[in-house]
């Protein structure tokens, strides 16, 4: 910018856009300072920089204004974790569903987990009862979500990811 572009020569562009041609840094920049502008190099890759007569001080702040509204606009999705037991009665399972449809409908993806740790009763009762929940579940939450993943069978803990449906 200004008095930091070393070159000898530079192709200088109009703070309107127009094209004006190469011409020695020291004019361009006296053009600058004529206009009240300032002179920055937008290109110094070529064999001749290019550069731009423009209010520096104005393009940083519509830079910043633009870097802003896009970071507004962006959507952040969440993991929201619902824990629930293996033989969880049909009323509390609904309560609990209830809230994961909350957290659909947000935009978040859901992870429903199954506490099995130190409950023997769930090999007493048999193996199945965690895939037999997921599966009633999945069937509840029908299409309001799509299911994104399951855990590994092996795993202590077991659990589901769904995602908001489309």
């Amino acid at each position: 910018m200004n008095n930091k572009i070393f070159a000898k020569s530079v192709q200088v562009i109009s703070a309107d856009g127009q094209n004006l041609g190469v011409m020695p840094t020291a004019q361009a920049l006296q053009m600058a300072i004529d206009m009240g502008l300032d002179l920055v190099e937008m290109n110094a890759n070529g064999a001749v920089p290019i550069t731009k007569i423009m209010d520096y001080g104005k393009f940083k702040y519509e830079q910043k204004k633009r870097a802003s509204e896009a970071r507004k606009n962006q959507k952040t999705t969440e993991l929201k974790e619902v824990w629930i037991k293996p033989f969880i009665e049909e009323n509390d399972l609904n309560i609990k569903l209830k809230k994961v449809f909350e957290f659909l409908a947000e935009g978040n993806k859901v992870k429903i987990s199954v506490m099995t740790k130190g409950s023997k009763k769930v090999l007493a009762r048999g193996k199945d009862a965690v895939p037999e929940l997921f599966a009633r579940v999945i069937d509840i939450i029908g299409d309001k979500g799509n299911l994104e993943s399951k855990s590994k069978p092996d795993e202590r803990t077991k659990s589901i990811i769904v995602a908001p449906a489309k």
